[in-house]
């Protein structure tokens, strides 16, 4: 079996400001680390970048990768301009084409784009390992972060209708 590593919207503008996600410098280090490991096993590490007409216009400072994460030349990448990677770019293909039959997905942000992209993952027949500590989100005035990250982990682990199923997994546990 192929794993992909899919690193979901690091981007500067989610990372830095009033907006900021929580955690955001240790979730970037959990992901560096998922990337090395991925990249040792020779898995395929894609990222996917989120692109609007606001703070993450393509080619804009915000739009750029995260200060702190590690991309390597032969790093795959993806845009996308929905909550699903998988809506609207050639992801789904990219992946068969790569022999991928499973993923590990981290990024930003939980209930948005990680969630979104997890769930059509399985749809679509593709095992997922959610880095339990490898994702994070910003405050929304309702839930804390950690109540969000919580929520998620137990309702995507807890979807069986796809007859493949999502694992909470601390990045320490990952092996590719």
């Amino acid at each position: 079996m192929t794993t992909a590593l899919l690193i979901i919207d690091v981007q500067h503008a989610l990372c830095t400001g009033p907006d900021a996600v929580v955690n955001g410098e240790l979730t970037i280090a959990n992901i560096n680390l998922l990337s090395q490991k991925a990249r040792a096993a020779g898995m395929p590490v894609i990222f996917v970048q989120h692109e609007d007409q606001g703070a993450l216009l393509q080619g804009s400072p915000g739009w750029q990768l995260a200060s702190g994460l590690q991309r390597h030349a032969t790093d795959l990448d993806v845009r996308k301009r929905g909550s699903d990677a998988f809506h609207h770019t050639g992801l789904e293909a990219l992946l068969r084409s790569l022999g991928v039959t499973q993923l590990v997905v981290c990024g930003m942000q939980t209930e948005f784009c990680v969630e979104s992209t997890v769930r059509r993952a399985l749809a679509l027949g593709f095992p997922v390992t959610l880095a339990a500590d490898g994702h994070t989100t910003a405050p929304n005035g309702v839930l804390s972060v950690s109540d969000v990250v919580a929520h998620h982990h137990s309702t995507l682990s807890n979807l069986g209708a796809y007859g493949v199923r999502t694992t909470i997994t601390p990045v320490a546990e990952i092996a590719f």
